[in-house]
């Protein structure tokens, strides 16, 4: 297991972090679909992980309506996991009441969030608090001071924010640059074989601008496990749930070039699907949940897969996403700036 500073800042992370979305989820609704591990289980995968080298574990106040967070708390008290050696992120953002003010990235609601989540945890602070959603509507000046209020206090010890834009995360660094706010240290993002569009804008800012990558669903919601046509999903979580969504003769052209690599090296697809997205030097963490411990102990073992580069060059081939302007301009104008900058080496 590597360990990478998460964005512009002094923090180590695992490139593989525990995810849990399958922690508390009931039979009924959304929830039930992904998950509904209790707390026994999820024990045995927070040990799983963490005897696997994981130090990074996820969660977010909307997963189950709070009972991740809980399960997430306890699992860590359960197994005597010493709280300077875990780093605990969780997001905030979603709805948690019937109300107009229990939901987005205002300080009202920020505020109060961050206070409760903590309580399900049992902690006194989390490492990485993640706004979990773009809020249209509040002034991310609003958002980012009341972020900066809740690391002042000491609940918050970096911040981040998932599912927003290049532009919505420069303009973020802009302004807390200004008033000296904390800055953004990650965004946690969709990112696999299968959905690449990251690759337009998100991940060129990422990197300029020294922003960490947290890669949430990094099979594709289980499609990337090889177990599933685009076609004919099966009886697994995709039928009842097909989220993220895969163009179906991408997705399938992704798996026949899978197959033979992991062949190649006698691992599972899903274990070199992972094995891809740590070989970008974009990411910084993979997100992996897992409903059993052989699942998880399959996906840890995705950080010692060296894959050449025709394989990677493979891979990239068949999942490459069609290029648009600006990005094909871009590439045919600065071929003479790249040539040169090749000379050099």
């Amino acid at each position: 297991m590597r360990y990478n500073n998460l964005g512009r800042t002094g923090l180590f992370v695992s490139e593989i972090c525990l995810g849990t979305m399958t922690f508390g989820g009931s039979s009924a609704g959304m929830w039930g679909k992904i998950g509904q591990l209790g707390q026994d289980d999820a024990d045995t995968l927070v040990r799983t992980a963490v005897e696997g080298g994981v130090n990074f574990i996820d969660t977010a106040d909307v997963y189950a309506d709070g009972t991740s967070e809980e399960i997430t708390g306890q699992a860590i008290r359960n197994l005597g996991l010493k709280r300077d050696e875990i780093i605990v992120a969780t997001k905030g953002f979603g709805a948690t009441g019937q109300g107009p003010n229990a939901r987005g990235a205002s300080r009202y609601h920020l505020i109060d969030a961050c206070k409760a989540s903590l309580k399900r945890l049992q902690l006194d602070h989390v490492d990485l608090y993640q706004i979990h959603g773009f809020d249209p509507v509040t002034p991310i000046e609003e958002t980012l001071r009341a972020l900066d209020t809740l690391v002042q206090h000491g609940h918050v010890r970096y911040i981040g924010v998932s599912n927003w834009a290049a532009w919505q995360i420069t303009k973020a660094l802009g302004i807390a640059e200004r008033l000296g706010l904390h800055r953004l240290a990650s965004l946690q993002a969709y990112y696999t074989l299968v959905g690449r569009e990251l690759e337009r804008e998100i991940t060129p800012m990422l990197m300029s601008e020294e922003v960490g990558l947290m890669v949430w669903s990094p099979l594709a919601g289980g499609f990337l496990s090889g177990k599933y046509s685009a076609n004919e999903p099966g009886e697994g979580r995709r039928a009842a749930f097909a989220f993220p969504p895969v163009e179906p003769s991408r997705g399938d052209s992704v798996i026949a070039a899978l197959r033979p690599i992991a062949e190649a090296h006698g691992v599972s697809v899903a274990r070199i699907a992972l094995a891809w997205l740590l070989h970008q030097r974009s990411v910084t963490s993979v997100i992996v949940g897992a409903k059993r411990p052989d699942q998880l102990t399959d996906n840890l073992a995705a950080t010692e897969i060296d894959l050449t580069s025709d394989e990677l060059a493979a891979l990239d081939k068949v999942s490459a996403i069609p290029q648009e302007y600006p990005g094909w301009m871009f590439e045919r104008q600065g071929q003479l700036q790249r040539d040169l900058l090749a000379q050099r080496r």
